[in-house]
């Protein structure tokens, strides 16, 4: 090598030797203890000081502040009130019930609503009381044929014959009552004397034949009269006599039903023009009009007596007893 040429790999002085330990040394012992921090809290501490001032604070310390820091959060919102004005589920509940229960009252009292329960009931009373005449029917239906077979021997052709009375009877029965429930439900019932006696004759053979067997006078050598054995057989024909005289002064009495709400008795064909008055009452009306108020003169007839009332005692057309009631009710009308 020539001595003009420089090197380009000068050999380190040992002065550059020893800077360069030196600095190792220093960045080793920097690494191996590492500077204690603070961990990051963003919550604010009394005296505006940040959360990076609790470095070296026990645990229970910083415990005890934050529960502090929340106290002073708690107690600057406990003053608003707008959590209060808000309703519970509980209360809307309750306040939806209230508002449907004064909704149905509110439908309860409108003309076509009281029109369509009073409906109802008719049709669930008028079934109830043909089912309970059926049963009744059906009870005395053994005492009948007891009657009928009149000691005949069993399954012989007269025996098996006496079933078939009641039967019959109460089919023609039913019949009758069951045209007069259905007239009754429309706003005529029927009333015809001879339809009555009819219903009268087939409940009184239903009656007799029931009872006439367990009478004293008709009971067998050497047994004694109970009477409720007697009770017992006539109770069929007994309540198919009540249903039968109960159930057209039912039905009546939903015919005159008032469903405006105003308390008067008023009928289903006259009550949207009984203040109507071009309505001119015909002669015959006015006849029994006249002869209603000499009977209410007489105390015959109430103050203000229904249409199936007057229809009874005036021997008239339900029709013209309606007339006749609405002109009672409003003597201005005539």
């Amino acid at each position: 090598m020539s001595p003009t040429t420089p090197n380009p790999n000068p050999e380190p002085s040992p002065e550059d030797i020893s800077r360069g330990l030196a600095e190792i040394e220093r960045h080793l012992a920097q690494t191996a203890q590492p500077t204690p921090t603070a961990p990051a809290d963003p919550r604010p501490v009394a005296g505006g000081q940040h959360a990076d001032s609790l470095a070296g604070e026990t645990r229970r310390v910083q415990r005890l502040r934050a529960e502090v820091a929340e106290a002073h959060m708690l107690a600057g919102l406990q003053d608003d009130d707008a959590p209060l004005l808000l309703d519970t589920d509980k209360v809307r509940k309750r306040r939806k019930k209230a508002h449907e229960a004064a909704r149905l009252h509110e439908l309860a009292h409108e003309p076509a609503m009281r029109a369509w329960q009073a409906s109802r009931m008719r049709r669930v009373l008028v079934a109830a009381a043909l089912v309970s005449l059926t049963l009744a029917l059906g009870w005395s239906t053994a005492g009948v044929q007891s009657f009928a077979a009149d000691g005949a021997q069993s399954w012989s052709p007269g025996w098996l014959f006496a079933w078939l009375v009641e039967p019959f009877m109460s089919l023609a029965l039913l019949v009758v009552v069951g045209a007069r429930a259905y007239l009754g439900t429309r706003g005529q019932p029927l009333s015809d004397p001879k339809l009555i006696r009819i219903e009268w004759l087939f409940l009184g053979l239903t009656l007799g034949m029931n009872a006439w067997p367990h009478l004293p006078w008709a009971l067998p050598e050497g047994e004694s009269f109970s009477v409720s054995r007697l009770v017992l057989h006539v109770l069929g024909p007994i309540v198919a006599v009540a249903v039968v005289t109960a159930l057209p002064i039912i039905l009546a009495a939903f015919t005159d039903l008032d469903h405006s709400g105003t308390g008067r008795l008023t009928g289903l064909t006259y009550s949207a023009n009984a203040h109507d008055p071009v309505m001119v009452p015909s002669p015959e009306v006015v006849r029994l009009i006249n002869r209603a108020r000499a009977l209410i003169a007489t105390g015959d007839l109430p103050d203000a007596p229904s249409a199936y009332r007057l229809q009874r005692v005036l021997r008239c057309g339900m029709d013209d007893a309606r007339a006749v009631r609405d002109a009672l009710s409003h003597p201005t009308a005539d």
